[in-house]
């Protein structure tokens, strides 16, 4: 910085002697020329009159480098201890000011760049501990069971049975990984919705296969009210995923002999999809939380899932530009409400 200083203050003191004996020189050949002592003073007044002028604006220069130099180091040392950058004192808009405030909108980009990554490692460890706690209990019955049919004499009949087990919990297993591997696609950004315009019908059609059977062993009558001149910008295969989870979910809480109606009403912004059921119905206080990972109410563990479909459907809706509203009381079924923007 002195090194900085001593050049600044050296160029100066050249400048400011080249430009003295410039003048003194035109001011004396001036005289010599004239013979006039009246050009000699109005000569030295005006050369007077310049020095103070450029000191003047060197002093004003150095000032403003100064403040600007200290407001640069003091955002540079903010930067580096990584805490909120210092405020800005700006009394107008000029190329210090400018440059400052881009060098502070540089500041925070980088920050939130910052706190977006944590917050991604974050959730990355908490899918891997969601992941590791969801496997522990298929992994453990099929040890146990190998166990047994390795040590244990059994009959056929028990055999088969324990075989069947370990069929079921294997599908279990399968199922978590399809729906993991699906869940970390969306929330790391690999996958790209191909939105494109056209009917939802197909797309509810293709949701509606996938519970058909399943309705069908519990004597579930399904019914379905959707025009199929009703046009939507969406992800067909996502979508599908999104409304066959909810469909899936309501089989799975809807009693035998019940019922599930699905209706599509479109709207001037969004198209409506009601999913609506006669199961036993959700309590206003776990609305808010059925969406969440792995999530399963206390008296629902029989039932069998994992407590993942209802958070996929949420994250592939929400891509895309819409959301989902329940409408739910305990003993009086639940609606499950789709709202997707038309464009």
């Amino acid at each position: 910085m002195n090194h900085s200083r001593l050049s600044i203050n050296c160029a100066c003191a050249v400048g400011a002697a080249f430009w003295g004996s410039f003048s003194m020189m035109t001011v004396t050949a001036a005289f010599l020329y004239t013979k006039n002592p009246a050009i000699v003073w109005l000569g030295l007044l005006f050369i007077l009159l310049l020095f103070t002028c450029a000191a003047l604006f060197v002093v004003f220069l150095r000032r403003k480098l100064a403040v600007f130099s200290d407001r640069l180091c003091e955002t540079m040392d903010h930067m580096l201890d990584g805490v909120s950058a210092p405020p800005q004192v700006c009394e107008e808009e000029d190329l210090f000011c400018k440059i400052d405030h881009r060098l502070i909108r540089l500041y925070e980009v980088m920050r939130e760049n910052r706190e977006s990554i944590a917050n991604e490692r974050a959730d990355l460890q908490e899918l891997i501990s969601d992941i590791s706690h969801q496997v522990k209990t298929p992994i453990a019955n099929l040890q146990m069971i190998n166990a047994t049919l390795l040590e244990q004499p059994l009959t056929e009949e028990k055999r088969q049975e324990f075989l069947q087990a370990s069929s079921s919990q294997l599908e279990k297993l399968d199922f978590l990984m399809r729906a993991m591997i699906k869940t970390s696609r969306l929330e790391i950004g690999v996958i790209c919705l191909d939105r494109k315009t056209q009917p939802i019908y197909d797309t509810l059609a293709a949701a509606l296969g996938g519970i058909l059977l399943s309705a069908e062993k519990k004597a579930i009558h399904v019914s379905a009210d959707c025009p199929s001149d009703i046009l939507l910008t969406h992800d067909r295969k996502w979508t599908s995923e999104a409304l066959f989870n909810i469909l899936d979910n309501a089989v799975k809480y809807t009693p035998s002999d019940g019922a599930i109606q699905v209706s599509v009403q479109s709207w001037e912004l969004y198209v409506k999809i009601d999913i609506t059921d006669s199961g036993k119905g959700i309590a206003e206080s776990r609305q808010g939380m059925i969406f969440k990972r792995f999530y399963r109410e206390e008296e629902v563990h029989d039932v069998e899932g994992i407590g993942i479909g209802l958070y996929l459907a949420r994250e592939i809706v929400t891509m895309q530009g819409g959301y989902i509203k329940v409408t739910s009381a305990v003993g009086s079924g639940s609606t499950f409400s789709v709202f997707l923007p038309r464009n």
